[in-house]
């Protein structure tokens, strides 16, 4: 049976509640729930917090849990097992609901197509797959690490019109505009882990903080030290109380050619429940992450400026042919104060 208008409403409108969520949530997926009755919403509502009720539950309880003919509409899959809640299946089961629509299965492995069977056994009908790609794209992060065990990789670089990053010198403040870094500290915002290297980290000092008004929680700061080069606890990213993680040969799982191993590095941080991490970096670790395949994402600010043949490029990638050249698919284009904002993938 294809899904009406006010299904479609129904189900953008739990999205819209799920996306709250994004900063509070940390390891678990975003979701929202709406329930109506008779063409009228009679509830809605998302998971909040981390550890606390889900999406349905939450939902529920404005009704006293009691949605006898209703149709629950919901962003994830209601899970099946005990974890720090109650399965979201037995309040369903139990508030009388005649129908449940789902946008996507969750890729939990103790949860995937398990919720769904629960509630057609008691007599539910379950529909799947309304505004699907949506509700994918929302928790892209958590359905990686559950899949993969690895989190979704973002890369943000800031370079001229010609491809460069920093002046042979190392020089690099400003080369995008203040409207771009503004958009820079909503990346890091929106990211439960910045990444970089240990030299980025000695050579520019940075904070890797997201500064903006309404923020108060900050992103798990990692660097990557293959050569155990940060000792000094005076750098600004050791000089509030935001944790900072240094991952080095010491205690990374496994290490290729005396570097840490990146995989490895973002393997741990997935066993951490990081599901979104951004990597703000020199080229020596883009271009490594991406020969790894470790990189999702691109986000490139470009600036309306040249820095010249001497000036630092974006990536150190050994490519000699046209034939090896990287293909990007590009997602979104648009201008960010005088800057471009460019949004892509590798093919």
């Amino acid at each position: 049976m294809p899904f009406t208008a006010k299904d479609t409403q129904c189900m953008a409108l739990a999205l819209q509640l799920s996306a709250k969520a994004r900063h509070t949530v940390n390891a678990n997926p975003m979701v929202g729930c709406v329930i109506a009755r008779g063409g009228e919403i009679i509830a809605q509502d998302y998971h909040r917090e981390y550890g606390k009720s889900h999406a349905e539950v939450k939902a529920l309880a404005h009704i006293d849990g009691k949605a006898k003919g209703a149709t629950l509409y919901v962003t994830l899959e209601p899970c099946s097992h005990h974890g720090k809640t109650p399965p979201c299946t037995d309040a369903v089961i139990a508030s009388g609901a005649t129908k449940v629509i789902i946008a996507t299965l969750d890729p939990n492995p103790l949860v995937s197509g398990r919720g769904v069977q629960l509630l057609e056994l008691a007599g539910i009908e379950v529909e799947i797959g309304l505004l699907e790609n949506e509700a994918k794209a929302l928790n892209r992060g958590f359905i990686k690490r559950m899949q993969t065990g690895l989190p979704f990789v973002t890369s943000k670089i800031a370079m001229s019109l010609d491809g460069k990053t920093a002046m042979a010198s190392g020089e690099s403040k400003w080369i995008t505009s203040e409207a771009a870094r503004v958009d820079v500290h909503k990346l890091r915002r929106d990211s439960q882990a910045i990444v970089t290297g240990s030299g980025t980290v000695l050579k520019d000092n940075p904070s890797l903080t997201a500064r903006l008004p309404e923020v108060s929680v900050t992103p798990l700061r990692v660097i990557i030290d293959s050569n155990n080069q940060i000792t000094d606890k005076n750098l600004k990213v050791f000089s509030d109380d935001a944790q900072t993680l240094v991952i080095n040969r010491d205690n990374c799982d496994s290490s290729v050619n005396g570097k840490v191993d990146l995989k490895a590095a973002l393997l741990k941080l997935g066993e951490l429940g990081i599901n979104t991490v951004l990597i703000e970096a020199g080229p020596g670790l883009n271009g490594a992450l991406q020969q790894d395949g470790l990189i999702d994402e691109l986000v490139i600010y470009t600036a309306p400026v040249l820095l010249g043949s001497d000036a630092t490029s974006m990536m150190q990638l050994p490519i000699t042919t046209m034939g090896d050249k990287v293909t990007l698919k590009i997602h979104d284009c648009r201008q960010i104060g005088v800057d471009m904002k460019i949004t892509a993938s590798f093919k």
